[in-house]
């Protein structure tokens, strides 16, 4: 049985860990709130620096399959190769590997659920998730929103 003193040191935990003014962490490329929906599009926006989510089969990246770099639409920094891209039939793109240093990754506990967001390791943009059903080399599945990325031809 849950005491009261344990009710109440983990009520305070919980709401210290869930307020909303917490300090960002410190990245390369950091804009005011303004700025950042200036820079971007209303969609772009929503989903990298509110961690929204696109609908899935609307981005023209699940179709994009040439050699190059996708990079993140809010910094342009590079973050998966086109050769680690695959068909995951989610209806976002998907690839198996992100680039050295490009992403980083946190816990994600929304919306009920256990997963691992992906951020920009440069701007700290919300770019999707990542899960461990992918295929080989890496069994991962980077599960992308294209409206966060952007694509360059090699």
């Amino acid at each position: 049985m849950t005491s009261r003193r344990q009710f109440c040191l983990a009520s305070a935990a919980f709401l210290l860990a869930a307020r909303p003014g917490r300090a960002a962490p410190p990245y390369a490329v950091s804009h005011s709130d303004a700025e950042w929906r200036r820079l971007l599009t209303p969609a772009q926006y929503d989903v990298l620096r509110r961690a929204g989510t696109e609908m899935p089969w609307s981005s023209p990246l699940l179709g994009e399959h040439r050699p190059g770099r996708f990079a993140c639409a809010g910094c342009d920094t590079a973050a998966f190769d086109a050769g680690t891209k695959f068909e995951s039939g989610t209806g976002w793109p998907s690839f198996y590997r992100a680039l050295p240093h490009a992403v980083q990754e946190r816990a994600d506990h929304s919306l009920g659920m256990d997963r691992t967001e992906v951020l920009c390791a440069t701007c700290g943009g919300h770019l999707g998730h990542v899960f461990d059903d992918g295929p080989p080399p890496t069994g991962l599945r980077y599960c992308m929103n294209g409206v966060a990325l952007s694509f360059h031809p090699a």
